[in-house]
This record gives C-alpha cells, structure tokens and sequence, in this order.
C-alpha cells in the first residue's frame, strides 16, 4: 500500500512541478529535424545515398560537410531575455530597539524555562510517607 502511495506521489510531484510546466512552454530555439529523414540517413544504402544527395544539392549555399537533413520546421524567433532588474533601495535603519537578536531572547527564555522546571520539580526520593 504504501509502494502505490509513493509512487502516486512521485508521478504526481512530476506532473504537476514548476520544472515540468517550465519545461512545457519552453520554446526550442533549435530547429527540429524530419523524424523519417533522420532514420533513412541512417539507415544507409541507396535511400539514404539519395536522401543525402538531394539534401546537399538543395542546400549548396550552405558551406556544410556530409549530409543535411532536411527540416521540418523553421525555427522559432528568439526570446528576449528578462528585463534588466531594478536596484532595491537601502534599508533605513530604524530606531529603538534593545540592539539584541530575537533569536538570543527566544534561547534565553527556552533556558530559563528548563532552569525554572529543574528547580520547581518534586523529587520525591526525600519525602517519607505520612503513614
């Protein structure tokens, strides 16, 4: 029961993420290449020698050596980077205070409380019973 749990969890962190809805609308800047055209290149013999003949004769304005695919689609624009940030302005200190860190004031009363606790507790190994 708990292995299906898991693995619901798992599947569901990896659906749902923020990497994988990032990941989702990303664009590729890279132009993607004919699946068909891919596996008979590299499938050689006479389809692939013709594939990569036509290719190279189509593309002859392209100084490229051995074969060219060609491509599907043609690439996307690029994206504009994120504008560039804008400075924060400084912090103004403020007045008042005891000049201590909350934290030392939040240890301290965690001390004194198991000081008080120690001190106030009923050790009963010196009581006799009334009896």
């Amino acid at each position: 029961m708990r292995s299906k749990f898991v693995g619901m969890l798992v599947a569901g962190s990896l659906m749902f993420s923020s990497t994988a809805a990032v990941a989702a609308t990303t664009a590729s800047t890279v132009p993607q290449v004919n699946p068909w055209a891919t596996l008979t290149a590299l499938s050689g013999g006479a389809p692939a020698a013709a594939l990569c003949g036509a290719a190279v004769a189509a593309a002859a304005a392209q100084p490229a050596a051995g074969c060219v695919l060609p491509v599907n689609d043609a690439a996307p624009p690029p994206v504009a980077g994120p504008p560039t940030p804008v400075p924060v302005p400084p912090v103004e200190p403020v007045g008042g205070g005891f000049g201590v860190s909350p934290l030392l004031l939040g240890l301290g009363a965690l001390a004194l409380g198991a000081l008080i606790y120690f001190l106030v507790r009923n050790n009963n190994n010196n009581e006799t019973s009334p009896a």
